[in-house]
């Protein structure tokens, strides 16, 4: 394997344990707009908004997505941001060895704005931050992870990818990227086939 030259990490339950706190949103509008399916939160758990509406909120329910889009960036606007433990100490010390990083998130630039409210440190901790409006595919296209790494002028087998979600640990292998799986959202053992390592934060 050639020497990693760059470090690229989805954001929501890689960086940021925010999960959690998506469940409660997403719970909320399943009950109110599918009560008819329990535990619908948990299956929906890392995949786009835009996902999300084509499977669950189109036809009858495509004139909701607007409210329930409001509802979701005010809910970010006010969400807690905390650090996946150990991570800033990890990112520290990739890049004191010269490995770049990204962040490479379907989120948008309007919960990231919040995001850097919460943090402003947070962008001098990445090489470059890419959002859902600098992809043309979502993920578990390799789009995202691609255009990262073209970014940096790497090859993808000089890039390790950070996910945690099902469609983005895809994303990433097949971006013929090495992958650490971080058992934040989903169950070490059900991630584990998508995975070169699972690991459930950045402490050693």
């Amino acid at each position: 394997m050639k020497k990693i030259k760059a470090a690229l990490f989805d954001l929501d339950g890689v960086v940021f344990d925010t999960e959690p706190q998506y469940t409660v949103f997403w719970g909320a509008q399943c009950r109110e707009f599918h009560p008819e399916h329990p535990g619908l939160e948990y299956e929906i758990k890392g995949q786009t908004l835009d996902q999300i509406y084509d499977a669950w909120f189109s036809g009858e329910l495509k004139e909701k997505q607007t409210m329930i889009t409001e509802r979701l960036n005010a809910y970010e606007a006010s969400m807690n941001y905390l650090y996946i433990a150990g991570f800033e100490a990890f990112i520290d010390n990739l890049r004191k060895q010269g490995v770049k990083t990204a962040v490479v998130t379907s989120s948008n630039q309007q919960k990231m704005e919040s995001v850097y409210r919460q943090h402003p440190e947070f962008k001098k901790l990445f090489d470059a931050i890419l959002t859902s409006e600098d992809f043309d595919y979502s993920k578990p296209h390799p789009d995202c992870y691609l255009k990262a790494a073209a970014r940096f002028g790497a090859h993808p087998k000089e890039c390790v990818v950070f996910e945690d979600s099902f469609n983005g640990l895809k994303a990433g292998r097949a971006a013929g990227m090495r992958v650490v799986g971080l058992a934040t959202t989903n169950d070490a053992e059900a991630i584990r086939p998508l995975c070169d390592e699972v690991i459930k934060d950045y402490i050693k």
